[in-house]
This record gives structure tokens, sequence and C-alpha cells, in this order.
């Protein structure tokens, strides 16, 4: 039986961190992969046949990947920062938050609100965010600190609003408008089936508003699969081995493992295994009873448009609102209406999503062909679309959450949206749609969960862990690295290096 330092089950982005990491350090590395690429969620793909677009079919900005991670791997990965916040039509109007210029934003606040109560409490709490950022932050890198060593850099009322109270318990203290209640609201729910007061709502947030000590979402230049190109050659560069079309079979607390390449059952081992799996996943390979299972909550769209859509708004240039977060229907009680729709079985009426257009910021994902003609690209995030309203329906239950999606965004603007999308050479529409049901299928998350089950507090459950990575398991040899380690979830390669680290210094000395 073959036999390497480590065993990476999983070559999604976290594994490919880990294996890079461990690589670097001399340690001979497997990465089994069972798909025909790496890369997980953080891929691009030509979705539409003829046409030479590189969407970013899953995953889609970045936030969360720390830059001690590209440095240390000198990873070759630009992230472009985006000048537009958000815009939120409502009526003829919106509200837009214009980063590089508080003047206009305070102006769009007076504007909807009729004073400017709600601009200056926008500026409290993400000057309140921006300080828990710059504690939190460094720390996820590092062995987990107790509540109380965490705390201690915190300002009590930031500490209290984020960590203490329900965010809906904050938000309606500190915001008097609906409209900006919900723009603050939906950054606690993405990828999150929670009803107000809910502290699954707080975790989100606080995972939305940390990355990299500001928050700020960026754009992969070149698309997801840029990051995870940089990745794979860093991995390679250091003499990590890559195997696609591996599907793992089951392992062992041993560190031996059973996969299937091709038509061939093959074992190996490993003086560690590192798993880059849901946690469910994990307990079925060990052959263990599973954790509780988690519920994805999303529908994810990709679109690509002849042009952008026309506004109702005639102060706004769509190029600026789409630059940004375009938020659709995410008003305070828009939201809460849909969660109650959808908690009670049903797609939501009105769904509410979020939308950005990639393109604008970094066209080099257009071909030549396609830029020249102005195509942009879209890419929808849908809320409150749990699992379970899309189990036993199949096609069906696709179909009516995406009319009922693009129905919701017509709304809001003053043409409808299949006006401006582009026709394939075969005249299909360049539309499609993910739901939690087909992310299980496709990526292996357990009910579409993007984060893998429930995000978990940034510091150390209990003494026992303090010190240590978060990505421990009952089993010595057997880690686990995927989003759902402590300090799992999104595109951060965060889980990746802390189980590296946990091979490589499992002191917690880094």
């Amino acid at each position: 039986m073959e036999s390497y330092d480590a065993v990476v089950v999983g070559g999604g982005h976290n594994g490919l961190v880990a294996a890079a990491y461990l690589a670097r350090a001399g340690r001979s590395v497997l990465v089994l992969e069972r798909r025909d690429e790496v890369g997980g969620a953080a891929v691009s793909f030509r979705a539409f046949p003829g046409v030479d677009v590189r969407l970013s079919r899953y995953s889609y900005l970045v936030s969360l990947l720390p830059r001690k991670i590209i440095a240390d791997l000198g990873l070759k990965l630009e992230l472009r920062r985006r000048r537009m916040s958000s815009y939120t039509p409502v009526g003829d109007g919106g509200l837009l938050v214009d980063t590089g210029d508080d003047g206009r934003t305070a102006a769009s606040f007076s504007e909807l609100t009729g004073s400017t109560k709600d601009f200056e409490a926008w500026q409290r709490f993400y000057a309140m965010t921006a300080g828990v950022a710059e504690r939190t932050f460094p720390t996820l890198t590092e062995p987990l600190l107790s509540r109380e060593e965490l705390r201690s850099g915190i300002e009590p009322a930031a500490w209290d609003a984020l960590f203490e109270r329900p965010i809906a318990e904050t938000l309606t203290g500190m915001f008097g408008d609906d409209t900006v209640r919900g723009v603050v609201l939906t950054d606690a729910l993405i990828g999150t089936f929670a009803d107000a007061g809910d502290f699954r709502q707080n975790l989100c947030l606080l995972y939305h508003v940390i990355g990299n000590g500001t928050g700020d979402w960026d754009v992969p230049v070149g698309g997801m699969g840029a990051v995870t190109g940089a990745l794979v050659s860093a991995a390679r560069a250091a003499g990590a081995r890559l195997v696609t079309g591996a599907e793992v079979l089951s392992l062992d607390p041993d560190g031996s493992v059973r996969y299937r390449l091709g038509d061939e059952e093959r074992g190996v081992r490993g003086g560690h295994v590192l798993a880059n799996v849901a946690p469910r996943t994990l307990a079925r390979l060990l052959g263990e009873e599973p954790p509780e299972a988690p519920e994805g909550a999303q529908l994810k769209v990709n679109m690509v448009l002849s042009r952008l859509p026309r506004l109702r708004d005639p102060g706004v240039d769509p190029r600026e609102a789409f630059g940004g977060t375009f938020h659709v229907n995410e008003g305070y009680e828009q939201l809460a209406t849909a969660y109650a729709e959808a908690a009670a079985g049903r797609i939501p009426s009105l769904p509410p999503c979020e939308i950005y257009c990639h393109s604008l910021t970094d066209p080099s994902i257009l071909g030549p062909a396609e830029r020249s003609a102005g195509v942009q690209t879209l890419t929808l995030f849908g809320l409150h679309m749990p699992a379970r309203l899309f189990e036993g329906r199949g096609d069906a239950a696709r179909e009516e959450a995406l009319r009922a999606t693009l129905s919701s965004l017509d709304s809001v603007l003053a043409e409808p949206i299949e006006d401006c999308v582009l026709r394939a050479p075969d005249g299909r529409l360049c539309v499609e749609a993910k739901t939690p049901l087909d992310l299980e299928a496709e990526l292996g998350l357990p009910a579409g969960h993007i984060f893998h089950r429930d995000l978990s507090w940034p510091y150390a459950a209990d003494a026992a862990q303090v010190g240590r990575w978060g990505v421990e398991t009952a089993h010595e040899r057997v880690l686990l690295c995927g989003a759902g380690a402590v300090r799992g979830g999104g595109v951060s390669g965060i889980p990746g290096h802390n189980a590296a680290m946990a091979v490589l210094s499992p002191s917690g000395v880094s």
C-alpha cells in the first residue's frame, strides 16, 4: 500500500491550501478529488455552449481569504476592490452606498428616509464592526483563543451587539427605516435559513464583516477559477500530487483510505488524513453516526446579458447599481415574509435576492467578441430557498423558484430582465439555476449547505479547545480541513491553513 505523510480527501480550495502548506514543509502529500477537476465551489465554467464567458458558477466573491495565505503560498492572484458597495431600488428611487463618496451616500439615505439619522447609525454600526474585524480576523489563522480572551480585545458595546444579543434586536434598535434594516440583515442570511432572533444570523453576519480586517468583498480577476488555478500551481510546485476522478469510499482512524479510480479500488495510507468534506460525509466515511443534518437555503442563478437592464431610478447609472451588490426586495419585513412562507413549505411569493455584475469590475472573463458586443454577466443569490422546498419535486421546483425570482427582479426594474438576457447560438436563454439539492449532487454539500453545517463562533468552545486549531476530530490522525471546521465557511482557505498547522505544529505554535 502506498504511503504519504498526508492524504487530503477532497480537492476544494481548502484541501489545496492544506496540500500546498504541507508540501512546502517537505511532507509528501496526496490529494484525492471525486470530480474531474479540483476546486470544489471555487471554479469557473463556460456554462452556455457557444458563449465565451467564464462564469464563477458557485462561489463568486472573496473576502475571507487572508493576505497571509496569499503571501505564504506565493499565490499569483489579483483581488479587485469594487467602488460601489450596494444599490437597493425602492419605488422609482433607491439607496446607493458609494464607498468613494460619503456625501453622495448621505444624500441617498436622506432622500430615502427623510433624515440623516439612519446614515449616522449606518456609520456607527460599520465603525463598530470594523473594530471587531480588526481584532478578530488575525486570530482566525492562530490557535483558538478562549471566549474571554477574544472578548477582552473588543469594545463592550460591540461585543454585546454582535455576540450577546440577536442581531435583529440590534438592527431594529439602531435603524428606523425598513429598507436600511434589510440591507444590513441580508449579510446575516447568506446561506442561512433562520428566523429573526436566531443567533445563526449573528454568526453569518460576523463572518461577512470581518474579512481581512475590513469586511470588503472583492472580485477575483479571472473569476473564481483563478483562485483555484493559483492554489493548484502552488501545491504542485511544492510537490503535492493531485488525483482527480478519485472517489473516496472509506477511511480508517489509523490513516488508511480506500478509494475508487475508474473501475479500480485502491488503498493508501496517510500519516494524517485531512478531510476536506462536510462533517456528515466524514462520519459516513468513518462508519460513524452522522451529526445532525444541516439544510442549505439558497438559489444561485447565473446569467449572461446582451446589456444591463434599465432602472426606474433616473439618477443612478445601471453600471453603478450592478457594480456593487444590487438588493432585490430585501427590506426587513420582506425578508420576514419570505422566511415565513418558506418555513410553511412554499416558495416565497416575492423571493428576496441580491445580484452583482462580475464583468463590470473584471471584463477578463469575457471573450473578445462578447466584450466588444457589450455583453455583461449577472450573478444572483436568492435567500430563503431551503432544500425542503425542492425535495421530491425535481426540475419543476427549480423552474418555479427561478420564475418567481426573475419576477421579483422584474418588479424593481424598468423592463423585464428576459429582454436583456443573451441567447446562445442554439437559441436558449443564457440562464442557469442551482438549488440546494443541485449543490449537494454536484459538490457534495449536505442539503446544499454552503458552510457544510452551521457556522461556529471564532473562539474555543471549551477549555480543552483553547490553544488548538479547531480542526481536530476524535481521531488523532484525522483532521477536518473543510468549511465545517471551527472558523470555516466561505472561500477563505482558513480551515486548510489550520489543518496544515495542526500537522506541522500540533502544540499550537505556528
